[in-house]
């Protein structure tokens, strides 16, 4: 099967065919830098981190190139409030995206430019454009005239009528149609500003990504990514402008990941329900987050709440907590085996060969089908219940199941790889999670562990109404125990 992937431009699920046989260029919108991420960011950039680890283990050759706008008004607004320069508040969020970026587990992108380290060809590209009658200069501005374009549009679906009828031009603005966008701003006082032909000023917002993924990836290249909030008018304009300066094709696949909702309602500062990652990261830890993300198709929109976080948490739990059996199981997560022949396997063990057999094409089918994680999640989860049975009744594992386990093992590394997920030791993942769990519900680690032991010491004594009243003042305060002839463990419910 051919991987497939949803062109916002076409409206239809293509056969992906790189430009340059084995190799694939993916553009991907960066962040403004002047305030923390939020997790619509998170959303973004967990899907495209996936897409392109996808590309690299599908084979590709990938150039994935992410900017950084670093000049805008919101960042100028910000450098007045607190009385400092643009820079100084673009390099601190840069710095806050990166850390942001790294506790979620994302890849780096192969190049990270700035748009301020672009000017030069910012505005070569501007000249171009008024030299073919595309683009015109008013009193120190630049604007791209849409009129000149005949597939204006084309991206967004959008009628170019009633978008006229919606538009007008503000006080101050010298633009002849109002649908007109801005490739360079003359610069007001107090202002940084870059020399150019038309006066002191910089760039518009479209322009700089244009100029960025044509010096990283040519002019015309294979993926362009973002959310679906930047269909119109960001990457509307960017296709104007390109095609028309260039006069071919600009991106072969246009692809677009779904909105953020909070508690069904959409996610927006004036509400009141705007989440940085930092916030959730305060609450969750970053696996959770990123398997929550991955657990919907990344067009899909989903709705961030505390109960779904929870509900991914648990799921991640379930996945860590049979990994840490199988670790235990082998006494060597790193073994390798190759898969065992079927002679003298149990019923479970038989069910289990088979999902493994099965396990490479079906995830990679999954992952074919528009970088379905949802789906290949729910592959993974289907071994977790395989294994989970097998390992209640195998005891005592033979050289050959001990094989079985270990070739089960091996699949959430190489999944793992691809969806970014699993990179922690089990052992350490789970007791990070249930300490800080057992946190949030005001009880000490420390203390569980000394009415465990307590309730053992009891048993012995064959005090079961004590060892009784223990369990049960534990599971008041949400902590269950699980006994097992290897001992005790809790977790918290």
């Amino acid at each position: 099967m051919a991987l497939r992937v949803y062109n916002t431009l076409t409206g239809e699920k293509e056969i992906f065919v790189p430009l340059i046989p084995g190799k694939a260029g993916m553009y991907v919108c960066g962040v403004t830098v002047y305030d923390y991420c939020h997790i619509g960011h998170a959303r973004a950039y967990i899907s495209f981190d996936v897409i392109y680890r996808y590309l690299k283990f599908s084979g590709y050759d990938v150039t994935y190139v992410r900017n950084y706008t670093d000049i805008d008004d919101k960042i100028i607004k910000r450098a007045n409030q607190e009385g400092t320069d643009y820079r100084t508040i673009a390099d601190r969020y840069i710095q806050a995206f990166d850390e942001d970026m790294a506790r979620l587990g994302m890849e780096k992108p192969d190049i990270e430019p700035k748009a301020t380290d672009h000017i030069g060809g910012i505005i070569a590209i501007i000249k171009s454009l008024i030299a073919k009658g595309c683009a015109y200069e008013s009193d120190g501005d630049v604007y791209y005239a849409v009129d000149t374009f005949a597939d204006y549009l084309k991206l967004s679906k959008r009628s170019m009528d009633e978008m006229q009828a919606g538009a007008r031009v503000d006080v101050g603005e010298k633009k002849r149609n109002p649908m007109d966008f801005a490739l360079w701003k003359g610069s007001k006082p107090g202002e940084p500003w870059w020399e150019s032909p038309w006066g002191n000023g910089r760039p518009g917002w479209h322009i700089e990504c244009s100029a960025m993924s044509m010096e990283f990836l040519g002019k015309t290249f294979d993926i362009h990514g973002g959310g679906k909030d930047l269909v119109f008018p960001h990457h509307e304009n960017e296709i104007a402008q390109s095609e028309a300066a260039n006069g071919c094709r600009f991106v072969r696949y246009w692809l677009h990941n779904g909105f953020v909702n909070i508690n069904a309602e959409k996610m927006s500062k004036s509400l009141g329900n705007f989440f940085t990652i930092r916030d959730v990261l305060d609450r969750f830890d970053p696996e959770t987050l990123r398997f929550f993300i991955l657990s919907a198709h990344y067009r899909s929109p989903i709705d961030f709440s505390d109960q779904n976080l929870d509900e991914s948490r648990a799921g991640l739990e379930r996945i860590y907590s049979c990994l840490a059996a199988m670790d235990a199981a082998l006494n060597a997560p790193e073994q390798s085996a190759e898969l065992p022949a079927i002679e003298n396997l149990s019923p479970t063990g038989l069910e289990l060969q088979e999902r493994v057999e099965q396990f490479p094409h079906r995830f990679v089918e999954a992952m074919d089908d528009d970088f379905n994680t949802a789906q290949a999640i729910g592959v993974l989860f289907e071994i977790v219940r395989a294994v989970n049975r097998f390992l209640a009744e195998t005891l005592d594992p033979t050289p050959l199941e001990l094989g079985l386990i270990a070739h089960s093992r091996k699949i959430f590394s190489q999944a793992g790889a691809v969806l970014g997920l699993f990179g922690t030791r089990p052992a350490e993942w789970l007791e990070q999670v249930k300490t800080s769990r057992a946190g949030q519900i005001n009880i000490a680690p420390e203390a569980i562990e000394a009415l465990i032991i307590e309730r053992s010491e009891a048993r012995k004594a064959r005090d079961f109404k004590r060892g009784d009243e223990i369990r049960d003042l534990l599971l008041e305060k949400g902590i269950q125990l699980l006994d097992s002839p290897q001992g005790t463990t809790w977790k918290v419910k």
